[in-house]
């Protein structure tokens, strides 16, 4: 006896995988009518969508916290994925937790991509960098080669995704992102972050 499934349960299988309806209903009624294992079954035989479009829009997630040891700072991280289902992962969590201890381990850390870094300090440490005793003695187009080398060097230090991953420095954090976005086959972003220094 085949089990009967709800349009709505097929309906929203459909909306958070974006698979095809009958795809839906059969992954449902092989899983017993159980959700979370039917978008596994889906994901499993690669219909879910989500396995060939990490270019999606990442809307679900979790916001995270860490308390470094002796609670004089702390950090609130929001990291996206597509899917509630990948978000309630232990392996998705365990991500967004490293990326907040990380944050809390990289003071400098001011953004977290390059290209979110404004203009005018772009501007201001090649400014900086202009002045520099070091390369009066360069000829212009050397000069600007070793600014500009240098400024980049200093704006990626100001990068969450650029630094070493602090449990395996030999990958970067956008690295350790790639890593899970092929892991789970979703599209991951970190979004958003705050770091809290006590006295400041």
């Amino acid at each position: 006896m085949t089990l009967e499934i709800s349009s709505a349960l097929v309906k929203e299988l459909r909306q958070k995988t974006g698979a095809g309806m009958m795809n839906c209903k059969k992954a449902l009624q092989e899983t017993n009518g159980n959700f979370d294992e039917a978008i596994k079954t889906l994901r499993q035989k690669g219909l879910a969508s989500a396995d060939k479009k990490v270019d999606r829009t990442a809307i679900e997630g979790l916001v995270s916290s860490y308390i470094h040891t002796g609670g004089k700072i702390g950090v609130l991280v929001e990291v996206n994925c597509e899917t509630d289902f990948v978000a309630r992962r232990e392996e998705f969590q365990e991500l967004v937790k490293n990326i907040a201890m990380q944050i809390a381990a990289s003071p400098e850390v001011l953004y977290i991509n390059v290209e979110d870094i404004p203009k005018e300090i772009f501007l201001a440490e090649k400014e900086i960098e202009l002045k520099k005793d070091d390369l009066s003695n360069k000829t212009d187009e050397l000069k600007e080669k070793i600014i500009i080398g240098r400024v980049e060097k200093t704006l990626k230090n100001l990068s969450l995704i650029n630094q070493p991953f602090i449990r395996n420095t030999n990958i970067t954090v956008e690295e350790l992102i790639k890593e899970k976005i092929s892991l789970f086959g979703e599209n991951i972003k970190i979004k958003r972050f705050t770091r809290y220094i006590l006295g400041t």
